[in-house]
């Protein structure tokens, strides 16, 4: 075997993640996440650029379905696992795809900033869920009056925006769930390639009917790819990179500044502006996740 490898030399896609792994050992983990988060925001303001032409359903099934094809060509998975593992893969897929269905539903009705800002509160629960420390319930309690403050606008937003935001951050917790099983029970990038795929076989039918023939048009397809690359493959691919250099509880503090900059994407790229209370809304949430984030036990 390893005379047959020298004979044919390095695969691909072994000199491909080579020469990632270098270009990703240059830039410090802390600018990897921060490029992660802006990556995302981009994406989604790409996205609903998208939602005229074909939907928000539209919108997430390009977005899984080109991922996926992305990552099922990088890592190529094997299909041969046992049943616990396959549960666990089917769901994963469904939990990305619902979250994704909903966090769309939610950004077709209400600006990017708050959007995120309400998900959010999915991962913090799951950061506070369990803990009996009076300061954790501070956090929560900051949280809690973040959302106050943004329905104090509800006049301006759409009450089904709202929901959409909460159900996709409820999904959002579930899939850090399901995630870290989905670790325990595949290697490397081919659970996340699997999920993916189920993902976008579960979306894939609501963006035809959502969509049509509109989105087989090619700038479509263009911008379909570009939100897939910048919403799922670069972020996550850098998130990666980033989790093996840090610590998570310095990760969950960066990551914390995910609503502020939808906010900043908003405002910048989809001319959102928000509200003053609503902008302190934001902040609070952040500030709650950023100091539950770092409060949390290094063997969490």
């Amino acid at each position: 075997m390893n005379v047959d490898r020298t004979l044919h030399g390095p695969s691909p896609r072994s000199s491909l993640t080579a020469l990632a792994g270098r270009t990703y050992g240059a830039i410090p983990p802390t600018a990897l996440v921060l490029l992660g988060i802006v990556s995302v925001q981009v994406g989604s303001a790409l996205a609903k650029h998208l939602f005229g032409a074909v939907g928000s359903f539209g919108t997430v099934a390009l977005r899984l379905f080109f991922a996926a094809a992305v990552l099922m060509l990088f890592w190529r998975p094997s299909p041969r696992m046992n049943r616990r593992a396959w549960t666990v893969v089917l769901g994963y897929g469904v939990t990305l795809g619902l979250m994704n269905l909903c966090f769309y539903l939610s950004l077709a009705r209400i600006p990017l900033g708050i959007a995120v800002t309400v998900e959010f509160l999915g991962p913090l629960t799951v950061a506070l869920a369990g803990s009996r420390r009076w300061l954790d319930a501070f956090w929560a309690l900051l949280a809690a009056g973040g959302v106050v403050l943004l329905m104090e606008q509800r006049g301006e937003l759409h009450v089904s925006g709202l929901l959409f935001a909460l159900a996709a951050g409820t999904c959002w917790g579930l899939y850090i769930l399901v995630g870290a099983a989905l670790g325990r029970h595949t290697t490397e990038g081919s659970g996340l390639a699997l999920g993916m795929a189920v993902a976008a076989l579960v979306t894939v039918p609501f963006g035809v009917a959502d969509g049509g023939t509109a989105l087989v048009q090619p700038w479509v397809l263009l911008a379909g790819l570009g939100v897939a690359l910048l919403s799922s493959v670069i972020p996550y691919s850098l998130d990666l990179e980033a989790l093996r250099r840090i610590p998570p509880r310095v990760f969950g503090i960066l990551m914390s500044l995910e609503p502020a900059m939808a906010a900043l994407i908003g405002l910048v790229v989809l001319h959102e502006s928000l509200h003053w209370s609503q902008w302190i809304a934001v902040l609070c949430v952040v500030a709650a996740s950023a100091g539950a984030a770092r409060e949390t036990r290094p063997d969490a």
